[in-house]
Formats: C-alpha cells, structure tokens, sequence
C-alpha cells in the first residue's frame, strides 16, 4: 500500500481522509482506544456550537474516510523495519505488510487515579482531564484537581480562572512541589487536601462526596486529573525517532519523524493536546506524504 495508518483517532482518520482524496491507497489499524471515544460532549469543537461526543466525532470521520475509499481494520501493529529498497515492513499480528509511507497517530492514554468506578464517572463527564477542552463548563463551581508526584501547577492555576472553589487532591500521596510553587497555590486560594480517599459517590450528576480516611467528606461538582499521560510512541522510538521527557515524539514541520517516511499526528506528538490540533498536523502529514512519493498515475 501507499501509506499505512496506525491509529483510528481524529489524526489518524483526518489523515485517511486526505490520503483516500489524494487517490492513494491507504489502510487504517484501528486499535480501538482512542481517546477521543471517553469525550461525552465537547463544546470547543469549531462549527458544532451545541457540542458532540467523541464516539460520534469518530463515527463521522470513519464514514467520511470509507467514502473515498480508506480501508480501515482492527488490530494492533506491534512492529516496523525500514526496507531498505523503501518503505516499511509492518507487523500485523501473524501478517507482515508492506507500506512506502506510515504516519504513526496512536495518542496516548490518560493516568486514571486509582478510584473505585472512575471510568463510569469519565463517561459521565464527572471526571475529566483536559480543562483546556472543558472548563468553561464548571464555571464557578466546586472543583478538585487531583495531583501527586509532579504536580502541573499551571493546571491548577489555569483552573482557578474558572471557579473560586477549587482543591488539589493528592490521595495521601507526596506532592513534589517546590515551595514556591505552594505558596502560589496558597497565594490563588487552592487548598491542598494531602488525605487518603476510601471511596467516592454520586448521586446524579454530582459528585457528592469523598469520603476520606478519617471520616471527613468533600462535595465536589466536577474533578480533573493531573497524572500525566502515557504517549504511545514504541513503535517510533524503537527505530531511533526522537521524544521528549514524556515519551511525546518531536517532528519536523512536516510532522515526519527523524526516521524517513515515518510521520506522526495527534496526541503521540509533542504540543497542545487537542482535536483541532491532532487534525491540522494530519493534514500536514497527508499532504507531505502525498507529495513524498511518485504522483498517481490520471483515471
């Protein structure tokens, strides 16, 4: 095939779109965990002014990217090998591919914290991760962060302009912190609550407390997480492509990696994770792929 995709997120299959328009074959592994699919609603999307959730944001750009022609299949990619005639050999559970161009899109996975029913709290929009997506919609509200090891500070921060009642949770773990960075948090008026949690509960569309050790209990309207994301770059570093501290690949300003012919888009980059970001760089990298190889020959 002309171009391999690794990665059914809106880079992934932005990119199917462009590649499939440029008359190129393409296929699209889907591994099924974007994490576009936990969005329940997302407001900042351009032209969707009463929002839309990620598993519909997915079903459209796979409908649009099967319409002119990308195939796209389930299954995890678990190695690549420069050729040295061109191109990549592929991994393909038993199958072995073969691609002249691979835009590696597989993002990365939050850290969920350690709590009993999160994940039906994420889905529920209770628990969110991303307050540059969201949090215009806790506006004054009551808000916790949770944060431990290597606090983001600047999270907290960028929350504290939405509400005047915000508190960093650390569930009893360490908070590496230096002072001057408590004494900002102090400074904004963020508590810091350092107890251990024992469990959570919901009634609605609120959480209404968490029930520390102790026997204290914390209401809350909304909570973000601060832990960090695990970015799924392996396949990219294993052949010598450059990342960051994080694991996020750095990539030249056509988003290819410094491995020829490898590209990368979406969230497994390094920059601003978002949306409109993750598809702007896969048309970026479509196009350059496009041109990177021998035009296709007219209908």
């Amino acid at each position: 095939m002309d171009c391999l995709i690794i990665g059914a997120g809106p880079a992934g299959l932005t990119a199917a779109v462009y590649l499939a328009r440029f008359r190129r074959s393409v296929t699209v592994i889907d591994g099924g965990s974007s994490r576009a699919s936990w969005i329940p609603v997302s407001h900042n999307l351009v032209g969707f002014p009463h929002g839309l959730s990620g598993e519909a944001l997915l079903a459209r750009l796979r409908e649009q990217a099967a319409q002119y022609g990308a195939v796209i299949e389930p299954g995890e990619v678990t190695g690549l090998t420069p050729v040295e005639a061109g191109g990549f050999a592929v991994a393909l559970g038993g199958r072995r591919l073969h691609a002249e161009r691979v835009l590696l899109a597989t993002g990365g996975l939050d850290v969920e914290p350690e709590l009993p029913g999160v994940r039906d709290a994420v889905r529920r929009g209770l628990v969110r991760y991303c307050p540059i997506c969201d949090a215009y919609e806790v506006i004054g509200k009551a808000v916790a962060l949770i944060a431990f090891g290597r606090c983001r500070i600047k999270e907290a921060l960028l929350l504290r302009a939405y509400t005047a009642d915000l508190t960093v949770l650390t569930l009893g773990q360490t908070l590496n912190m230096p002072d001057e960075e408590r004494r900002a948090l102090h400074e904004a008026g963020i508590s810091v609550l350092d107890t251990p949690v024992e469990r959570l509960a919901v009634e609605g569309d609120r959480i209404v407390a968490w029930h520390m050790q102790g026997g204290a209990q914390h209401s809350f309207d909304s909570i973000y997480s601060a832990l960090g994301t695990r970015i799924r770059s392996g396949l990219a570093t294993a052949l010598g492509a450059a990342a960051d501290a994080d694991g996020a690949l750095i990539v030249d300003a056509h988003q290819e990696t410094g491995v020829p012919g490898l590209f990368a888009a979406g969230d497994v980059v390094r920059g601003l994770s978002q949306i409109s970001v993750a598809t702007g760089q896969a048309a970026i990298a479509a196009t350059h792929m496009n041109r990177s190889l021998p035009f296709p020959k007219p209908p």
